[in-house]
């Protein structure tokens, strides 16, 4: 036999057609894995190199078993029931048209039947394997969870139960019955597919082993819903439909049993399906079913609904009394409200001479120094080079300053990439060159400059000043909140640095180099490494760079918050780090919380709501997510380096049920705080978000008579911030202050509260004051006893003490202050309110408000010059706070203010002259109103003209008439007037100071 002609031309080899695609795939597989495989290992060296491989490993560890038990319970029944449903097909099937259709389906079915029966199982697997892994941390605490020793006032049963048992058995249940559907579904459909399942004019046909089939998985299907009807009635406690959460007088008395004969009757009806298989009779379990569905409208919605609407509506606060009183004790418990300190605070608003006598180391301590709005002097004042930043929100702390505490606002020195020009902005400088922030700035908190700057305690490029230099404490920040995403560091011993560091001194042009010493992040010193974390960042440059040697470390992810969260994934974490100077190291304080919301008659919160204010809306402090949640604990300190990066969690809260079944999982990566050092411990403070939270609940649940809590006449709410447009709550505020009925002063953190807002609409006086114990000690390991109480202050219902708003309010609207404050605004500057901070001195309600002025340059920053204090509704205004509380007092408000020793009067500028102290103020004041008025005219008039250089000239001298103006204002304002409504005079305007940045 011949063999056929080749049509390929003489001399040319013939194609070998189809290698190519499979070739190509393998490739493309081999691609996609190294990938993956590239941002696993370098996870690995991450968690390794930081000391938390345990959390990567156990973490996915239970990811993997739980994908694979998931992959399994969903795949293998699904599988089977193909399996069986195909084995069952009778052998002969009446011909129909009907059967003529599926016969062509299986025809063409059949060339690939063996792959669709595994492939549809290993598809819902895959589904249902991934839907499970992202249990595992609800699977973990069942295996690992630890008892409350506090039950449930329904069932008795510990409260662990509801938190760590009901969600996995209702987790398991729920999964398990998604199995038993689908694999159910894929029973029928092989069943009609291959005639076992037929339908007839006279209806529908089903073969013997169809039956057993469906009756099998129908009595396993309502053996699950028996298990979730029984489940149903533990977790009427944690209900959270109703006026209140938990189980109430309906669910109690309705609910409940209906439930449990729900779940009896499930059972029942599956036996009748598990008989109906054996003796293939269909009649009772159909029946049974019906019975059931009936049962469950009528029973588990009707019979609910009637109780409610006709036994329980019309006289609800007698039958819902019981528990209204359970879901007051249980949420103020969960929310650790349950050992708040309530004072009654009978406050008077008649501001009395002396009055603030007993208050004077409160009053000592006022913070002026708002650390929103004097980011840009710390900018201005202290960046030095454009790469270098400072965020929009500084942080309070304190400090012990000459044996004394002393509170202070401070802020990292950051670094700031974008600063660099274009030109610069090369993977080299941004990735090897600029890597680091330097020093921490620090300034008090309770007073400022004689012109308004603030007054640093530790500041300059190197640092200098009352808390330190660069000899005490590390001050390089490689890690922080404005780090950038990568950084390669390190070198050989004896390498040249390349590493920019910081200018060799203040006032010097010359910048010194610096080599990353410590152990701050993987190796990428071998070519394997380089490689995965080219991969992960897709960045050639870094596998190809002379920038990387084999000494070289990569450090990523570098946020505080960040780390936290990767190393501690069961932990919510507070929205606000802060850095501190702690044992030589600057270190960043972050506070994690364990929540859950299975808390059984507790009312749940939605934290990202529950903790938005004007700091969250304006972008200052980070919202936390978007969960709900009826339990929380502030049960870990965590600190991040931010010189190498190091985290370390402390267990703070080492009572938490929650967190110790978390140390059982995870049991090297907690310490207990009993490591903490005496520094740590002294910068360590009660955390915004919990109280947040806290004070949102507080708003009902200071309440604990039930019937008042059902009439909900007594109800607060925490007001607006009266500083910004927007509707939006007022943040809470930390400073020092002695609380009525505490020796001493301590770091607290404040809010108020004023009656309900409905509508919008609310009366802004003040019904109560909370405020939140922040010190824990300086002792290494002994946390103070007072820290984290909480007290609150209750006014009468009928008091009359003015809100923050109404304080605002009168602020704004006094005469006085008005044309003090236009006058402020001459001359393109703008006028800024500072945080209205209030404290309960003097018997009553202090308000104190700074305000600065900002002049229009693109370098300009605000500068503190007056003060705002109201009590009652007298209003004082002056260049200084221990000014402004005497105006207030009637001229001596007993106590001396932290800026007393301010006189509030500037170095005179250039080109102006100080008439004498003996000369007529008044007329001094008059005669500069009336020079600047005429300066404003003649430079608008040369303005209008385009003669721009004698715009200039009348610019000149409108500001020196305003110094003049303002000058003479404060000497008027030496002897304070004894009407408290109007403040003595104003301090100059102040005159901008270059900035040291370049």
């Amino acid at each position: 036999m011949s063999r056929p002609a080749s049509t390929s031309p003489p001399g040319r080899p013939q194609r070998r057609r189809g290698a190519l695609t499979p070739t190509l795939i393998i490739v493309a597989v081999a691609v996609v894995g190294f990938i993956f495989f590239a941002n696993v290992w370098t996870d690995v060296l991450w968690y390794q190199q930081l000391g938390f491989f345990e959390v990567y490993f156990r973490e996915n560890l239970a990811r993997i078993l739980i994908f694979l038990a998931g992959f399994v319970l969903m795949s293998v029944p699904v599988f089977y029931a193909i399996r069986v449903a195909y084995h069952a097909r009778p052998v002969y099937a009446p011909d129909s048209e009907t059967r003529d259709n599926l016969n062509r389906y299986q025809a063409q079915l059949e060339p690939v039947r063996r792959v669709v029966m595994i492939g549809i199982p290993v598809l819902f697997g895959l589904f249902a394997g991934s839907a499970a892994s992202s249990q595992w941390q609800a699977v973990l605490l069942f295996f690992n969870q630890v008892p409350f020793g506090q039950t449930d006032p329904q069932f008795g049963l510990d409260i662990s139960f509801y938190l760590m048992t009901l969600p996995f058995l209702g987790f398991v249940t729920g999964f398990l019955m998604s199995v038993v559907v689908i694999a159910g579904i894929a029973g029928i459909l092989t069943h009609y597919l291959y005639g076992s399942i037929r339908l007839m004019e006279r209806g529908i046909f089903t073969s013997s082993g169809a039956q057993i089939h469906l009756a099998v998985t129908g009595a396993v299907f309502l053996l699950l819903l028996g298990a979730n009807f029984w489940l149903n009635v533990y977790g009427t406690v944690q209900n959270q439909g109703g006026h209140w959460a938990g189980a109430l007088y309906t669910d109690v008395n309705a609910v409940v049993p209906t439930q449990t004969i729900l779940a009896v009757a499930a059972g029942l009806v599956a036996m009748l399906f598990i008989v109906a298989a054996v003796i293939g009779r269909w009649r009772l379990p159909v029946i049974g079913t019906a019975m059931l569905i009936i049962t469950s409208i009528l029973a588990g919605g009707v019979y609910p609904w009637v109780i409610q609407q006709f036994q329980v509506r019309p006289s609800e606060q007698t039958l819902e009394n019981k528990y209204i009183d359970r879901n007051i004790s249980m949420t103020r418990a969960a929310y650790g409200l349950d050992k708040i300190q309530v004072s009654p605070y009978n406050a008077t608003t008649d501001a009395k001479t002396g009055a603030l006598a007993k208050d004077a180391q409160t009053t000592a301590n006022i913070r002026l120094l708002d650390p929103n709005l004097v980011s840009s002097a710390f900018s201005q004042l202290e960046q030095y080079r454009p790469y270098y930043q400072f965020p929009k929100a500084l942080n309070v702390d304190r400090y012990t300053v000459d044996g004394k505490t002393q509170d202070t606002v401070i802020a990292v020195r950051e670094l700031n990439q974008d600063g660099l020009n274009a030109s610069q902005q090369t993977w080299v400088n941004r990735h090897i060159v600029y890597t680091h922030g330097y020093g921490v700035v620090a300034a008090k908190g309770n007073t400022v400059t004689v012109d308004g700057k603030p007054d640093f305690l530790l500041s300059g490029i190197p640092s200098m000043g009352t808390l330190g230099s660069d000899a005490s404490y590390q001050p390089r920040i490689y890690f922080g909140e404005n780090s950038p995403d990568y950084s390669v560091v390190g070198a050989p011993d004896g390498a040249p640095h390349r590493e920019q560091d910081r200018p060799a001194a203040t006032n010097s042009s010359t910048e010194t180099q610096y080599t990353f010493t410590g152990n701050g992040g993987p190796s990428v010193g071998n070519w394997f490494n380089r490689l995965l974390y080219s991969i992960k960042f897709q960045s050639s440059d870094l596998l190809l760079s002379d920038g990387v040697n084999e000494k070289s470390q990569i450090l990523y992810d570098r946020t505080p918050r960040q780390r936290v969260e990767k190393v501690a994934p069961y932990l919510t974490v507070d929205g606000s780090a802060y850095p501190a100077v702690v044992d030589g190291r600057v270190k960043w304080i972050v506070d994690g919380y364990t929540t859950s919301q299975y808390f059984p008659y507790s009312q749940q919160q939605q934290l990202q709501t529950a903790t938005a204010d004007s700091q969250t809306t304006s972008g200052r402090t980070a919202a936390l997510p978007n969960s709900s949640v009826n339990y929380i604990r502030n049960s870990v300190k965590a600190t991040v380096d931010a010189y190498d990066g190091s985290v370390t969690l402390y267990a703070w809260d080492d009572q938490d049920p929650i967190l110790k079944s978390w140390q059982k999982i995870f049991p090297s990566t907690i310490r207990p705080y009993s490591e903490m050092s005496g520094q740590l411990m002294s910068h360590v403070r009660y955390p915004e978000d919990l109280f947040k939270v806290q004070q949102e609940l507080l708003g009902r649940y200071h309440v604990t008579n039930a019937d008042s809590f059902y009439q909900n006449n007594d109800a607060w709410s925490v007001p607006n911030d009266p500083t910004v447009t927007d509707p939006v709550r007022q943040p809470p505020y930390y400073l020092s202050l002695q609380m009525p009925g505490q020796s001493k002063p301590a770091f607290q953190l404040t809010s108020s509260f004023i009656p309900q807002v409905v509508n919008g609409n609310a009366r802004n006086i003040l019904y109560g004051f909370l405020a939140a114990d922040s010190d824990a000690g300086n002792q290494k390991g002994v946390k103070a006893d007072s820290y984290g109480q909480l007290r609150l202050l209750q006014l009468p219902t009928d008091t009359q003490v003015p809100g923050p708003g109404q304080a605002q309010n009168k602020f704004n609207s006094d005469p006085d202050v008005s044309q003090q404050l236009n006058l402020l605004r001459q001359g393109a500057s703008d006028v800024l309110n500072g945080n209205l901070l209030t404290l309960p001195v003097g018997g009553g309600l202090l308000y104190v408000q700074p305000v600065y002025v900002k002049s229009t340059g693109e370098t300009s920053y605000p500068t503190l010059q007056r003060v705002l204090v109201a009590f009652g509704d007298k209003v004082g205004f002056a260049s200084t706070l221990d000014a402004a509380l005497k105006v207030l007092f009637g001229g001596d408000s007993g106590a001396s203010a932290g800026d007393s020793a301010n006189n509030g009067q500037t170095p005179t500028p250039p080109g102006t002259t100080t008439p004498p102290a003996a000369a007529d103020a008044q007329a001094q004041l008059k005669a500069a109103l009336d020079q600047a008025n005429k300066a404003i005219q003649d430079g608008q008039a040369a303005l209008a003209k385009g003669d721009f250089a004698g715009y200039g000239a009348q610019q000149s001298i409108l500001s020196g008439a305003i110094q003049k103006a303002l000058d003479a204002e404060s000497r008027l304002g030496v002897t304070p007037a004894p009407s408290a409504s109007a403040s003595p005079s104003a301090s100059p305007l102040p005159t901008p100071s270059p900035s040291p940045s370049k």
